[in-house]
């Protein structure tokens, strides 16, 4: 039998503010000055805000420095499927 691995997911609130125009976009966390992205469409900008957090995290973790983000839950349960919220932004 299969040993099952236990999966531990961190979820945290980003807060961020995407500014730009025809010629690009722009997103900051106002509440932490190193995680900013920029992209030429508001889905890249997104995307790369999101992996800039969470690359951000992982070396804050290593380095034991405080991330200034609000941990929104912890889950330990061991479980075949996991459940996350997904942001879905679309244009009107």
């Amino acid at each position: 039998m299969k040993k099952q691995k236990k999966l531990t997911i961190f979820e945290y609130e980003l807060p961020i503010i995407v500014e730009g125009d025809s010629g690009g976009f722009v997103a900051k966390c106002p509440n932490w000055k190193d995680c900013y992205a920029q992209g030429e469409t508001l889905e890249e900008t997104i995307n790369e805000i999101s992996y800039t957090a969470s690359s951000l995290i992982e070396l804050y973790k290593e380095e034991n420095i405080t991330i200034p983000l609000k941990l929104r839950s912890k889950k330990n349960e061991p479980s075949p499927f996991f459940r996350f919220n997904f942001p879905l932004i679309v244009s009107g």
